[in-house]
């Protein structure tokens, strides 16, 4: 089985733009994707691609963003070799290595996730995800119920679960994503969460003393007021997936309408993550 290896670049494009182009390119048969310079790559089995299929799909977006792709062939018996290439192992703040399957354990590390990623983001190779995993390490989670929007591969929550919380809820609105965190979370040997496919209108009539959303700065705001009606008082919630300006100032005034007060923040390269507290 061959595949075909597309390679995007783009100028002008917002994060949640590339989020809904990866859910149409998984429509047309791609089921890979990789971060890369300037924008991801995406793969495809070469007898189930249709170029111009490909094309006219770029056209809807031809006034919101410019696309440039390049196609190359990846021969079968180097697709092992090309995982290996793009997905190395990572290691968080010396205690948590991040693996794929096909990487041999590490067990002198007191914390080890398995990740298939599959076509969902979230390996722990994005500055977002590093930092959301650097803040979560630091936090007293034992006991604790999360919750998990825009979860990915469930990374965010494995870890959580391997600190102690209690109980996971993890969404996603890309059915990849939550079928990606169910089979992860087996990997994983976690067995108290719970995966919903959807956005802000599936999360449960619950109460979550932490919230993990790593998403994008026009989602956050629109999730804010659901965030706030589930946090407990005294909870926090760790986001990420934006920009410092004006990213950061829009979501910490929205925050304050709910009485969800801005803490802290890390940066890494142009990515900001922050950390909040309802009060």
């Amino acid at each position: 089985m061959q595949y075909i290896k597309a390679i995007f670049t783009f100028k002008g494009i917002e994060d949640y733009q590339q989020d809904l182009l990866i859910s149409d390119l998984a429509d047309l048969g791609f089921d890979t994707f990789e971060d890369s310079e300037g924008g991801f790559t995406a793969f495809v089995i070469k007898d189930n691609f249709d170029e111009q299929e490909l094309k006219d799909l770029l056209g809807n977006y031809s006034e919101e963003f410019a696309t440039d792709y390049t196609l190359e062939d990846v021969a079968d018996e180097n697709w092992n070799a090309e995982w290996e290439k793009n997905f190395s192992p990572l290691i968080i703040d010396d205690v948590c290595y991040v693996r794929a399957t096909f990487h041999e354990p590490q067990p002198s590390y007191p914390y080890e996730i398995v990740i298939d990623p599959k076509m969902a983001f979230g390996t722990g190779h994005h500055q977002t995800t590093t930092m959301m995993m650097q803040y979560i390490l630091a936090a007293d989670l034992k006991d604790k119920n999360i919750l998990d929007m825009g979860c990915g591969t469930g990374i965010l929550a494995i870890l959580a679960a391997k600190l102690g919380a209690k109980s996971l809820m993890a969404i996603d609105y890309d059915d990849i994503c939550y079928e990606s965190t169910i089979e992860n979370a087996a990997l994983n040997q976690v067995d108290n969460l719970q995966a919903l496919c959807g956005s802000k209108d599936v999360i449960p009539d619950d109460e979550y003393d932490v919230i993990f959303a790593n998403i994008n700065r026009n989602i956050l705001l629109d999730q804010i007021h659901r965030y706030a009606e589930v946090l407990k008082p005294e909870g926090k919630i760790f986001f990420s997936g934006f920009y410092l300006d004006p990213d950061l100032g829009m979501i910490t005034a929205e925050c304050a309408k709910y009485c969800i007060k801005y803490v802290d923040h890390k940066q890494n390269g142009d990515w900001v993550a922050a950390q909040f507290e309802k009060k």
